[in-house]
C-alpha cells in the first residue's frame, strides 16, 4: 500500500494532518483531488509563482527552500507523507513562500484551492485540523529557525536528521526510530551536502554511536547527542 486508499492499510505520523484526523474524516479529505507521482528532483512549487493548488502528501519525502537575498537555497522545512503542502497559497491566493522538491519519489493527492476550501468550510474537523498543522509549523519555524549558512556538514545533517526526528520520529528510550526510506542522496540533497561527505558523516555518527540504521529506517540512539551536535551543548 502507498496510502493511496482512504483508510485503508495505511498509517501516517501523529504530528502530521492526515495522522490527526480520525478515520472518517481523512477518508474524506484522501478523496478530494486526483493521485499523482512524482519523480526525485521534479520542483512542485515554485517560489512567487501564482499557482494555488495544495498537495496532501501519501508518502515520499519533500523539501521547502527560499532564496536567501545573496541567491543561495536556504532549507526551510522537510515534509513527509502525511502532511500537507502548498495550504498558504490556497487560502489567502498570494504567491508561493518557498520551493518545494521531491527528494525522492513522492506521491500526492492534488487539489484544487477551489475543492480544498469548500472541503474546510463544509467540514469543521478538517478545518480545524488544517488550522493546527498550520500553526504548528509555524511555531516549529520560530522556535527552529536556523541559518545553514556558515555550519559545517556534519552540522547540518545532524539537524536535519533532528527535526525529521522530532516531527516525524517515533520515540523509543533516549532516542527515536524514523520510519521513513532516507536515502543519502536524499539527506545530500536535504542537507545541501555532497552525497559523498553524507556518506563520511554517517560512517562517523554509526561510529560514534549517535545514530544506527537499518533497512528503510534511521534510529537515532541518543538524541541528546544528536541535539549537541546540531545545535551545540546546552549552556
Amino acid at each position: 500500500m502507498d496510502g493511496t486508499t482512504p483508510g485503508r492499510g495505511r498509517s501516517w505520523p501523529p504530528s502530521s494532518l492526515l495522522g490527526s484526523l480520525a478515520g472518517p474524516a481523512r477518508d474524506r479529505l484522501l478523496a478530494l483531488g486526483a493521485r499523482t507521482r512524482y519523480e526525485a528532483g521534479r520542483v512542485l512549487m515554485r517560489e512567487g509563482e501564482r499557482t494555488t493548488f495544495v498537495l496532501v502528501l501519501l508518502t515520499g519525502v519533500v523539501k521547502a527552500t527560499g532564496l536567501t537575498p545573496d541567491g543561495r537555497d536556504a532549507l526551510l522545512a522537510v515534509r513527509m507523507g502525511g502532511d500537507l503542502v502548498g495550504e498558504l497559497a490556497a487560502a489567502d491566493g498570494g504567491p508561493r513562500s518557498a520551493t518545494v522538491t521531491a527528494c525522492g519519489p513522492v506521491v500526492a493527492r492534488v487539489v484544487s484551492q477551489e475543492e480544498f476550501l469548500g472541503c474546510t468550510r463544509r467540514d469543521p474537523g478538517i478545518a480545524q485540523a488544517v488550522n493546527a498543522s498550520v500553526v504548528s509549523k509555524l511555531r516549529v519555524a520560530n522556535a527552529r529557525r536556523v541559518d545553514f549558512t556558515g555550519c559545517d556538514a556534519a552540522t547540518r545533517l545532524a539537524r536535519v536528521l533532528h527535526q525529521i526526528v522530532l516531527t516525524h520520529g517515533e520515540r523509543s528510550g533516549a532516542g527515536a526510530v524514523i520510519r521513513w526510506p532516507l536515502t543519502q542522496p536524499e539527506l545530500a540533497t536535504l542537507s545541501g551536502t555532497a552525497e559523498p561527505t553524507v556518506q563520511k558523516v554517517l560512517r562517523g555518527l554509526r561510529e560514534s554511536g549517535v545514530i544506527s540504521t537499518g533497512y528503510r529506517t534511521v534510529r537515532v540512539e541518543d538524541l541528546a547527542r544528536l541535539n549537541a551536535i546540531a545545535f551545540g551543548p546546552r549552556p
